[in-house]
């Protein structure tokens, strides 16, 4: 064959494996990493030969260069302002204090375990600090924990994928090279750096005003929107690449399309959906060219001389020094002990340490062989490994350390529904609202709600925003088809305990509890407000929106230190102005006396000002 077939047929294949990896990645709810790593080991050079990326020649380092621009861009895009807002100084401390830590960690270990210089020890230890979105955001859409674990996690992955990539370019250069020392390696990390945040930010303004300001043609104007986004990653690479080439400062073009990204998807511009549905799909063939091309370059030999050497870098980076620099930079209160221990358990590596580590060791071959083996072979168990664990097994890992919330979902992101979720979240539970017209996405997310976009009659829509844990679905749209066809999804489908939905027509009211749903008619529901501020105009006002001083919640008993205790005895250790109202057993509810002994698994109804309610609530079911 001549070689432009071969290329033909080389593309094909990878393209073909990895669509094929990605339908298994979701069949399994696994990050289809896993299977593109295997898949590029299987058919490349050492397995049955059906591909060799050698053919790409010299032209490789490129399109792995401008692939993972396209990936950091996508990753950078979906990571908004309101999700930062989350976790802000803990995601600040993981990029900054955690990469230093999880650096000299690694490194380390890299040179007592397998006897390298500390160049190369440095060298693998700034590749491997990076746990990059394209294996996190995976894991995080079959793992529904709590939106500031998910966001500490997906930050850490962008911010880290671009200084791992800076660093490891001038750990490599200064260090492995040149050996210049530590201040000029601080100095040239700092200006690319720089030159790519600048870059970035000029070309997402560029862009921004191209979309917002420019006629993109009526008839094709989404499709031209789409387009101008991709050519905004591949400019900003691009620029800072060229940029950074003149001033001695190569690979700032990670930063730049990172920066990039960030900016324009928080920016207010049109046809963010189909943006970011392009995006994606752009995004997933690229990831699969990349890996499946850097995974056929792996050499076996390379991973099994490493020995027990190897097995025990990955041992410590993954089991003591991840857990360790977590546990660091999440001191506080905003993260229970729980999730600190999660967060630590879910660092698997990705595109990164994989596409830089195989460029390394290429240029490395010629004058250092073992150098090379080394730094490929030790990036590669790195990644197979903790993705294989830490990415196969997070659903496990979170069960067991039980940091999956029980989730209220939210069907309709208009009035009703925001404030119902305002409710919600005012009293500690974990909501999403899930809304698929995208300017009401945009408004719930400003006003700070967790939104999930897409139709909340779509099963898979439901999967995604955590529908099989959830404890409760309240369907909250004006149109009564789709809370009907909500709540039998919530029912059959998921068989979630309490599903809850608004009726506009009473006629339709014997379809929902024909369901089993609880249901609240629009209009009987005024007519109920309305009565309450007539008959009960104290405890009314008491818990209006305009004058919340009070609350009245019902909590299951979970704790063990409250088990046994009688009503006298708890009510002894509430805090000033909260009430035991009522205490329900086995479908029967009474007034308590002060004998009563609690039980677990009892439901306690307390009575009183909102901090004080929230406080009994904490004593009796703790997280």
């Amino acid at each position: 064959m001549s070689a432009a077939t071969d290329i033909i047929v080389l593309v094909v294949t990878i393209l073909g494996l990895g669509v094929i990896a990605q339908v298994l990645a979701d069949k399994l709810s696994v990050p289809s990493v896993l299977f593109l790593i295997l898949a590029g080991v299987a058919v490349g050079p050492e397995g049955v030969g059906v591909i060799d990326p050698a053919l790409f020649g010299d032209a490789l380092p490129a399109i792995v260069g401008l692939s993972v621009a396209i990936i950091v861009f996508e990753g950078a895009f979906h990571l908004h302002v309101d999700r930062l807002r989350e976790a802000p100084s803990e995601a600040l401390r993981l990029v900054t204090a955690g990469a230093a830590i999880s650096l000299l960690g690694t490194a380390v270990v890299v040179r007592y375990a397998l006897a390298t210089s500390w160049g190369l020890a440095f060298l693998v230890g700034a590749l491997l600090v990076a746990t990059g979105p394209t294996v996190i955001t995976p894991i995080m859409s079959v793992v529904p924990v709590r939106e500031r674990v998910a966001a500490a996690l997906e930050t850490e992955g962008v911010g880290n994928d671009v200084t791992a990539a800076i660093l490891a370019i001038v750990t490599f250069e200064y260090v492995v090279l040149e050996n210049r020392g530590l201040a000029t390696l601080a100095a040239e990390f700092a200006l690319r750096f720089g030159i790519g945040i600048g870059v970035g930010i000029a070309v997402a303004g560029v862009v921004w005003y191209v979309l917002r300001r420019v006629d993109l043609s009526a008839e094709n104007a989404p499709q031209n929107a789409r387009l101008v986004v991709l050519l905004a990653a591949l400019v900003a690479y691009g620029v800072a690449e060229v940029i950074g080439a003149r001033v001695d400062a190569a690979e700032a073009g990670i930063a730049a399309a990172a920066t990039a990204g960030f900016a324009l998807g928080n920016a207010e511009i049109p046809y963010r959906e189909e943006i970011e549905r392009f995006g994606g799909d752009i995004t997933l063939l690229v990831l699969a060219f990349v890996f499946i091309t850097l995974a056929a370059l792996l050499s076996i030999r390379d991973l099994l001389a490493l020995g027990f050497g190897g097995l025990l870098v990955v041992v410590v980076v993954a089991g003591v020094v991840r857990p360790l620099l977590v546990l660091v930079c999440t001191a506080g209160e905003r993260f229970t002990f729980r999730e600190r221990l999660f967060i630590g358990a879910i660092g698997p590596r990705g595109i990164i340490p994989a596409s830089v580590a195989t460029l390394f060791a290429l240029e490395l071959q010629a004058t250092d062989p073992r150098a090379a083996s080394v730094l490929a072979g030790t990036v590669f168990l790195v990644i197979l490994v903790t993705v294989v664990v830490q990415g196969g097994f997070a659903r496990h890992i979170a069960e067991a350390l039980d940091v999956i919330p029980m989730r209220v979902i939210v069907i309709g992101g208009g009035r009703v529904g925001r404030s119902l979720a305002e409710r919600l979240e005012d009293r500690g539970e974990e909501v999403v609202l899930v809304e698929h017209d995208s300017r009401t996405v945009e408004e719930a997310r400003q006003e700070g709600f967790t939104v999930k976009h897409g139709d909340g009659t779509d099963v898979d829509v439901l999967k995604a925003a955590g529908a099989a844990n959830a404890k409760v679905i309240a369907a909250a749209t004006a149109d009564d088809d789709v809370n009907l066809l909500v709540a039998q999804l919530a029912k059959n489908r998921f068989d979630v305990e309490t599903v809850i939905s608004r009726v506009d027509e009473r006629a339709n009211i014997d379809a929902f509890e024909d369901l089993n749903v609880e249901v609240v008619p629009t209009g009987m529901s005024v007519a109920w407000s309305m009565d309450n501020f007539i008959e009960r105009p104290g405890i009314s006002h008491w818990m209006t929106e305009r004058d919340r001083l009070g609350d009245v919640q019902e909590v299951e008993l979970t704790a063990e230190s409250v088990v046994g205790m009688s009503v006298a005895e708890l009510g002894d250790e509430l805090a000033d102005g909260c009430y035991i109202a009522l205490i329900s057993r086995d479908g029967e509810n009474r007034v308590p006396r002060a004998a009563d002994v609690f039980e677990k698994g009892d439901h306690i109804t307390f009575i009183g000002r909102t901090e004080a309610v929230r406080d009994a609530i904490a004593r009796c079911r703790p997280e």
